[in-house]
């Protein structure tokens, strides 16, 4: 049987909706961590379905280093307005920012595939993915550049 203080532990972890963390963790048999690689799988499984949507809307945001000799600045991309002034949409347009100046990718494809500086169980892929099966649209990184004093 599955509790509601599961159901909310999961929520609190991943942001998705009571419904969607109580059908992972349904599936799951109550396992947490196969409930949150379902949750995975599933985000991965909608961004693709969604991915030949255009993406026009979305913010740039920026990221500056404590010091003030690394910064950071992303185009975070998504198909509606609407999204775009989500404060959460936003927030992970920052997180992004924050781990290029940290991280330093130099391609699109190197920075999907790195490990998020904050949590290390998922990549800044899986991230969006989560994002966008959050929000319901397509969204994706358009450019992005790193600067540095040193």
């Amino acid at each position: 049987m599955i509790t509601t203080e599961q159901i909310k532990q999961l929520r609190e972890e991943t942001g998705l909706s009571i419904m969607q963390c109580q059908k992972a963790l349904e599936q799951a048999g109550g396992d947490r961590t196969k409930a949150i690689e379902l949750l995975k799988e599933k985000g991965a499984e909608i961004a693709s379905k969604k991915g030949d949507r255009t993406l026009g809307a979305g913010v740039v945001a920026s990221y500056i280093h404590a010091g003030d000799t690394v910064g950071a600045m992303v185009e975070f991309l998504c198909e509606t307005d609407f999204v775009a002034k989500n404060p959460e949409f936003k927030a992970i347009a920052k997180e992004i920012a924050m781990h290029i100046a940290a991280m330093k990718p130099e391609t699109l494809e190197e920075l999907l595939a790195q490990p998020f500086i904050k949590n290390g169980d998922q990549t800044i892929g899986d991230m969006i993915n989560s994002t966008v099966q959050k929000f319901g649209e397509r969204m994706g990184v358009g450019h992005f550049i790193r600067f540095s004093i040193k």
